[in-house]
């Protein structure tokens, strides 16, 4: 069963739909009532009831009314103290309409069932006495027809007995003195039954300075009537009083209300009073009965609610605790049409404003944003914080009647309305604008945050609170979570610190980051930034011998190095398939040129640039980065002040820029560029993928992409390199190439391999002579003559210039032309060796030449002895050559016996010095050095 919205199930009642509710409308007047002059909905008993929705509190001072006035001990004095607007005077009221009632007690809804609980069967009518602190002057008497009331006792005697019970205390009222508890309880008696009400007391009260007389008596005389007349009460079974007491300090006025008060509680506090404030549950019925008219579609009603309590246990993780109750679902029923956490912030958050009156206010602000969401055809399923329409006038002035100034700026600035951000927000992306997303979560965030002070240690509403103010059934948590971080990073008025949003009529310091951002330069500031950002991302590789960021052509190096050099363009040089000239252009020239010098090893560089689409955000992240560490570095430096959160928020938001800037990076650089070529062409190629931005390691991701295209070869098998082999260098019959030349134009030539370096070409050499399907090798050549000749056998491979590798053919005849002859075989003799056979027909085989010792090119050779001078600078890297190359060529040899000396001599002419002396010998020492001695001159 599809969900309907609101409007298609509840209706408002018709003063709210024509918007003709003034100020006024909903702020109960007990006195305007007494005198016949309020409208129906108070004035009528019946009408009264019908719209009234009997709270806890309520029924059970009501039942302590009709217990009392029956005669069956209920509490005489009940005191009503609760904050402002918190429902009070319409709880007189109730009391007045049910003891003063002109029509039986089963017209007037909700009070059977009262009664019945009472266990009362019939409800006499009772004298009723109004006294509304608002309607008297202490200094001025009133009059009924014939008779001048100066005093509250004086009046409380009139409205109770007439002219009759006047006439008890007359003279108490003519000297404005109480006329004390035996007076009062003879009144009462004559009065009973009666219910006796007190509105706003402390109001009259605070009028009376100290010292002075008044018409109404003094201060202490007022005092001292109110503790006669609860005692009075209590001695008459069938007579009550209730009074009503300000909570806070608006209503309260200043000392003198806060001394009356103080007096009145003392007089009012040892009688328990029976009578709680509206809860925010019980606000919904409220609302409902005075806003709504009756719904019999509560099967469309239970579908809403339904589906709301589904949808919030799918996203349980991402809502509120309580949603997930079972109780919830019926908090959603009980305030339908309006979503409970409406009611839960006005109750909770915006009932601490001094000028918000609970029940009251709520009605007042609510009347309002129905209207205006009736007429605009609003199609929400409820009406959430989130629909809440600021943009309209009367609810935006509503809402910032309670409000300290400042606020109107910042709703229309940033919250709602055709110029605000966050109309600008949802227009800019379809997906926010198809819900209203941007305005909808600041409209929650406004309800959440507005009646917060800057005092408060924890201030707004967390994310979770946000979302339920927010979601409907249906859409997805993760738009709402987009909007909100583009919001934080966008608006002025907008606070955020870790999971929590507020609103504040204080600019945060994004205004002030704004307008240091363009103080920086590209070239300046920029430019080293993001150089220094991006080197940092790289970790250490295995495969690149050099990763050159944003370096000039001139100081990428031109060397066969240690692996390929991975060369990271300028931010500006911005790669895309639609427009890859640019950063192709850049490559290039890095590629062919090393300064003013031709490039020689073009075949030893790949290029990494940036998207060319995030450029733009790129430059505008580092700006923003840039500007709040210049605000963090003036913080620090006391060249600006600012409070505790600031400063903190100041740090935050530098934190997260590092963080956006990081990422951005990773994104921004994802294009791997290789350069390749043919052998009889000029013109580079390139070939471009891209490398994930969420791999953990940047450089190992680029490293695994390359390999896995083939640009770059970790291990290259003797098959590939005998194809190569073939291809280029014995084309023309050429029996073999220099090894070391094959190396240096793979480094070069951009249609040849791309090798990691010379040790996967000499492994590739040393798996290829373990067969005779590729290739020979030699370790020089004289005449047709190839010495330290290899072929299917092992061998050290040496990348210099005499070292050859040999055509497979060529190698496979110079093998078999150097393969000893065998030997005859020789026949028996006596002695029992071979002996030629009879069929042979040959003679005795010829007897070996003399031998007289090996000729002198063929002695061997017994002893070595090398010696060779190093530069100083260089001496430990050739050292290291000279073991590789020489010693370990003896080393091999199981009979060889290797001795090193080596040799040191140092002079200098000006003498060293005491120090260099002290640390050579030391180290000598240590190294175990035969002989370590300096010298003077003769």
């Amino acid at each position: 069963m599809a969900i309907k919205p609101w409007r298609e199930i509840a209706r408002p009642r018709t003063d709210v739909l024509k918007g003709n509710f003034s100020q006024s409308e909903f702020a109960a007047d007990l006195s305007q009532v007494v005198k016949g002059e309020a409208s129906p909905e108070y004035n009528d008993a019946a009408t009264f009831f019908e719209r009234t929705f009997i709270t806890e509190g309520m029924r059970l001072l009501l039942t302590s009314l009709v217990q009392r006035l029956a005669g069956d001990n209920g509490d005489p004095v009940i005191q009503l103290q609760t904050a402002f607007g918190g429902g009070k005077t319409h709880t007189l009221l109730a009391v007045y309409h049910l003891a003063t009632r002109d029509v039986s007690t089963d017209a007037l809804p909700g009070i059977p069932p009262l009664l019945d609980a009472a266990d009362v069967t019939e409800l006499p009518r009772a004298s009723v006495a109004v006294l509304d602190g608002n309607q008297h002057s202490p200094s001025k008497p009133h009059g009924y027809d014939t008779t001048s009331v100066n005093t509250l006792w004086g009046d409380l005697a009139y409205q109770l007995a007439g002219e009759q019970g006047f006439a008890l205390i007359e003279d108490a009222d003519k000297d404005g003195t109480s006329p004390g508890k035996q007076a009062l309880s003879e009144l009462i008696r004559m009065a009973a039954p009666c219910v006796i009400l007190i509105d706003e007391l402390v109001a009259y009260i605070r009028q009376f300075e100290p010292g002075r007389n008044y018409v109404g008596g003094t201060f202490d005389s007022n005092l001292s009537f109110v503790q006669a007349l609860t005692e009075a009460v209590k001695t008459v079974p069938n007579a009550i009083l209730l009074a009503s007491l300000p909570e806070s300090e608006v209503e309260v006025g200043g000392v003198r209300g806060q001394q009356a008060l103080e007096a009145l509680e003392k007089y009012f506090g040892r009688v328990e009073s029976v009578w709680k404030p509206v809860g925010s549950e019980e606000a919904f019925e409220i609302v409902r009965r005075r806003l709504f008219e009756e719904t019999a579609d509560e099967e469309a009603i239970h579908a809403v609610c339904r589906a709301y309590a589904d949808f919030y246990r799918e996203h349980a993780d991402q809502l509120p605790p309580e949603t997930q109750e079972r109780h919830y679902l019926e908090r959603l029923y009980q305030s339908y049409p309006v979503h409970p956490e409406i009611f839960d912030r006005l109750y909770e958050d915006w009932s601490t404003l001094g000028k918000f009156q609970r029940t009251r206010g709520v009605l007042q602000l609510m009347a309002v944003v129905i209207h205006q969401l009736w007429n605009t055809n609003n199609r929400d399923v409820l009406i959430m914080p989130g629909s809440l329409p600021l943009d309209d006038t009367n609810v935006r002035n509503k809402s910032l009647h309670y409000l300290p100034q400042g606020w109107e700026a910042v709703i229309e600035a940033e919250v709602d309305g055709p110029r605000s951000q966050t109309a600008e927000v949802d227009g800019q992306d379809t997906r926010f604008g198809s819900i209203q997303a941007a305005r909808r979560a600041a409209r929650t965030i406004f309800l959440g945050s507005a009646p917060s002070t800057s005092a408060q240690d924890i201030r707004g509403i967390n994310v979770h609170r946000i979302l339920l103010g927010c979601l409907e059934p249906g859409q997805t948590p993760a738009v709402y979570l987009d909007v909100l971080r583009r919001l934080r990073d966008r608006l002025q008025y907008l606070f955020a610190e870790q999971d929590r949003f507020w609103f504040d009529t204080r600019p945060n310091l994004r205004r002030e980051m704004e307008g240091r951002k363009g103080g920086f330069s590209d070239l300046e500031d920029v430019f080293p930034l993001l150089r220094g950002r991006l080197s940092r991302l790289f970790g250490k590789g295995n495969c690149f011998g050099g990763i050159h960021v944003f370096t000039p052509s001139a100081d990428v190096p031109d060397d066969y190095g240690k692996g390929p050099r991975l060369v990271v363009l300028p931010y500006q040089d911005g790669y895309s398939r639609a427009e890859p000239s640019r950063a192709q252009a850049a490559a290039e020239e890095i590629l062919r040129n090393r300064g003013d010098q031709p490039r020689q090893k073009q075949n030893r560089l790949l290029f990494l640039a940036a998207d060319y689409d995030a450029v733009s955000r790129l430059k505008e992240q580092a700006r923003t980065q840039l500007a709040w560490n210049s605000i963090v570095n003036d913080v620090n430096q006391d060249r600006i002040t600012l409070d505790n959160r600031q400063a903190k928020q100041a740090k935050q938001q530098l934190d997260r820029a590092d963080d956006v800037l990081k990422q951005l990076l990773r994104d921004a650089y994802k294009w791997i560029l290789c350069p390749s070529g043919r052998s009889n062409s000029k013109h580079v190629e390139w070939e471009a993928v891209t490398v994930s931005s969420t791999a953990p390691n940047l450089i190992g991701e680029i490293e695994t992409k390359v390999q896995e295209e083939e640009w770059l070869a970790r291990d290259w098998s003797p098959f590939h390199l005998k194809r190569v082999l073939d291809a280029w260098y014995f084309k023309d019959g050429k029996p073999d190439v220099s090894a070391a030349k094959v190396w240096q134009d793979t480094c070069q030539f951009l249609f040849l391999p791309r090798l990691i370096n010379d040790s996967v070409f000499r492994r590739a050499i040393e798996d290829g002579l373990a067969s005779r399907d590729y290739f020979g090798f030699a370790r020089g050549k004289e005449g047709d003559e190839y010495y330290g000749f290899a072929f299917d056998e092992p061998a050290i491979i040496h990348l210099d210039e005499d070292c050859l590798l040999i055509e497979r053919e060529a190698a496979v005849a110079y093998a078999t032309a150097i393969a000893p002859a065998p030997e005859p075989a020789l026949a028996p003799q006596p002695g029992g060796g071979p002996q030629p056979s009879p069929g042979d027909g040959g003679s005795d085989p010829a007897p070996p030449p003399p031998h007289s010792g090996p000729s002198p090119a063929q002695a061997a050779a017994t002893q070595f002895y090398g010696s060779v001078a190093l530069d100083s600078v260089k001496a430990k890297m050739d050292f290291a050559t000279i073991v590789d190359e020489v010693i370990e060529q003896f080393s091999m040899d199981p009979n060889a016996d290797v001795t090193i000396s080596v040799d040191i001599t140092a002079r200098s002419d000006k003498g060293f010095g005491e120090a260099t002396q002290r640390a050579v010998r030391e180290n000598c020492n240590t190294l175990r050095f035969s002989t370590a001695e300096f010298e003077g001159n003769d």
